[in-house]
């Protein structure tokens, strides 16, 4: 399995919004980043993602599954790039801030840390457990 980092303006779709999809989940569209787009091909079913709120809140709200693997984007014209299906799992009992974060030097080496334009980024076991936790999740 393998984790990840999905970001959303919580204007444009948000984690209640997330929830709302049910456990069928949606799309994760309008990627047009190819370094993104590449995280998501490599992406499997089962595996898990923080789900982050971006803009004015930045912080991790929830945890993702990934549901349906990299496909055609109907919203990209070009045809160039994909998109995966993501359902909601569980919100983070505490939200874990960007700013939390980045005070934790064990993720200094995070990819929201150091690649902060990218919607969508690889998040490894260690950083997962340690956010998990500081979360206040046992995963």
């Amino acid at each position: 399995m393998a984790y990840w980092l999905f970001k959303s303006e919580p204007g444009a779709w948000s984690w209640d919004d997330q929830v709302a999809a049910g456990k069928k989940g949606d799309d994760w569209d309008g990627v047009r980043n190819h370094q993104a787009a590449n995280n998501m091909k490599a992406m499997k079913v089962g595996d898990l993602g923080f789900f982050y709120h971006s803009v004015n809140e930045k912080r991790v709200v929830g945890i993702v599954e990934v549901c349906k693997e990299y496909h055609a984007d109907p919203t990209d014209a070009s045809g160039r790039f994909g998109m995966v299906c993501v359902r909601a799992i569980e919100p983070m009992p505490e939200p874990v801030t960007l700013a939390d974060i980045k005070a934790e030097e064990t993720l200094e080496d995070l990819a929201l840390v150091r690649q902060s334009r990218l919607s969508v980024v690889p998040v490894d076991a260690r950083q997962w457990k340690i956010i998990c936790k500081m979360g206040g999740l046992k995963k």
